[in-house]
């Protein structure tokens, strides 16, 4: 027997390591897990969990459908294996690659155990177009802007030609067995107030992407992060899709994702460091009133709280206020990057490492290809170029016109003057 164990790509389409499993001659445990290190650190309405088990749940009636089943445990994942080793005669373990520092760690640990068990562990490359150095340099260095990279990624990209491949064509492989598929509530959850928005790739929003993405009021994105993250999604399919438009902004969101992936798998040090050694010498202010104040919505600067309560309520925020929110908590209250980076991670649908500590790196200026540090978004200036008629402030800022609403915590001017003086006397 062989197992397919699913992780960052929770789907039965277009999904690679599934469809190399199942075109094996052993028949097919398919697996996953809840990681209890991962949960233990998350809210019991974690949304994020309730999404995985919803797509768990989709992959359960697909299966059923076809008189099979999902065998969904919680746990330690070597231990789990271990008891799997134990009880079946497993010839192969198939999955797909994930790239985060911590999911490395654990592969090689469980490589190992797979090792001690003559028990075969393949990978396949599913959550991405290119990975690790497929896209470098033409001296093998990795790519630290983004421009280059993209060029190259795209000229990659024109000599390959992009597969479906049929995983759902095959499931008559998956063997029968006896494992539970765990509910939420046997895990320790409770399905999530807050829901994941489905995307939206229609021709109206790639073909006016360029137009509408800047402008937070309207619903100008596609809204794919969350299902990305997750596997939801063939990136085959998303990027084949993008591909037949003239409009390649689109394209390079997706190109952007990749590219802060690859920065991470060659400079895994930059979760915890700057890319750019001597910005680790900013001496932050790091005052934690201020930064409550910034994690409630509550600076007094409207699209900064604008942005923070729609993060709050929703699992969301737009991507042109996430700019502006993270500059804001670097640049004017002098909090680590550091701090915003987990507060997102713990906040959003679509967190996914690689792209949120390379975003906060490139607000802070301490990351790759950033702007330097001497750029200082005004949050009153992006007001009027992004949201003139106050539309999506007013949506999440009810007081904004009454006494209730509070003063802006620092101010602009004076703040602006004190972030230079800091990050001068840094990094020169």
């Amino acid at each position: 027997m062989n197992i397919f164990w699913f992780r960052r790509d929770l789907r039965i389409e277009d999904n690679l390591g599934l469809f190399h499993a199942l075109n094996d001659e052993e028949e097919v445990l398919p697996i996953f897990i809840f990681d209890e290190k991962i949960l233990s650190e998350l809210p019991k309405d974690d949304a994020r969990v309730s999404f995985i088990h919803e797509l768990l749940s989709k992959i359960q009636i697909k299966l059923q459908e076809n008189g099979k089943s999902l065998a969904v445990f919680h746990g330690e994942p070597k231990a789990i294996f271990e008891k799997l080793i134990q009880e079946n005669k497993i010839k192969t373990v198939y999955t797909n690659h994930d790239y985060e520092p911590y999911a490395r760690k654990r592969d090689k640990e469980i490589n190992q155990l797979f090792k001690d068990n003559n028990v075969e562990f393949k990978t396949s490359k599913d959550q991405v177009i290119f990975e690790k150095s497929e896209v470098v340099k033409d001296d093998g260095d990795p790519y630290v802007v983004y421009t280059p990279y993209s060029k190259k990624w795209k000229e990659a990209l024109s000599k390959i030609k992009l597969k479906h491949y049929n995983s759902e064509d095959k499931l008559d492989k998956i063997t029968n067995h006896s494992y539970p598929f765990l509910s939420l509530r046997e895990i320790g959850f409770e399905i999530s107030e807050i829901k994941v928005t489905p995307f939206d790739i229609s021709d109206k929003v790639i073909l006016n992407y360029e137009e509408t993405r800047n402008f937070p009021a309207q619903n100008g994105t596609s809204m794919l992060g969350t299902h990305l993250r997750f596997g939801a999604v063939s990136i085959r399919k998303m990027v084949n899709h993008a591909a037949t438009f003239q409009n390649e902004t689109f394209l390079k969101e997706l190109i952007w994702r990749e590219f802060f992936m690859q920065i991470l798998w060659h400079f895994p040090y930059t979760v915890n460091s700057s890319f750019r050694p001597k910005y680790d010498a900013i001496q932050w202010k790091n005052n934690e009133e201020l930064f409550e104040k910034w994690c409630q919505g509550k600076t007094g600067y409207p699209m900064v709280d604008a942005g923070m309560r729609e993060l709050n309520k929703t699992g969301h925020m737009h991507n042109r206020v996430r700019m502006v929110v993270a500059s804001f908590l670097c640049k004017h209250l002098l909090i680590d990057w550091k701090w915003g980076e987990t507060y997102f991670a713990q906040k959003l649908l679509d967190y996914e490492q690689s792209s949120n500590v390379g975003n906060w790196q490139w607000a802070a200026g301490s990351g790759v290809d950033a702007a330097p540090y001497f750029r200082i978004f005004n949050p009153t200036e992006q007001i009027k170029k992004f949201d003139k008629e106050l539309k999506y402030i007013k949506k999440w800022i009810p007081e904004l016109e009454n006494s209730s609403y509070p003063k802006p915590i620092v101010d602009h001017k004076e703040a602006r003057e004190l972030c230079l003086n800091v990050y001068k006397e840094a990094v020169g």
